[in-house]
């Protein structure tokens, strides 16, 4: 299963959007990407991200 680089947006308490690269197989599950995103965020120095799978943004590239 070939591996694939995503880009998973993540809105924070303070305002800002947070973007993390996620590398998942090409049908990964939005809600694997969401949460890989969201730990490592949470893992950050930044401000709080919201855990609202449906706020964030996801967009496969190459």
């Amino acid at each position: 299963m070939e591996s694939w680089s995503w880009l998973v947006t993540l809105p924070a308490v303070d305002g800002r959007r947070y973007v993390y690269r996620v590398y998942a197989p090409e049908g990964a599950l939005l809600a694997d990407l969401f949460r890989e995103a969201w730990h490592r965020h949470d893992e950050s120095p930044f401000p709080g991200a919201w855990d609202l799978i449906d706020a964030a943004e996801t967009r496969g590239v190459s």
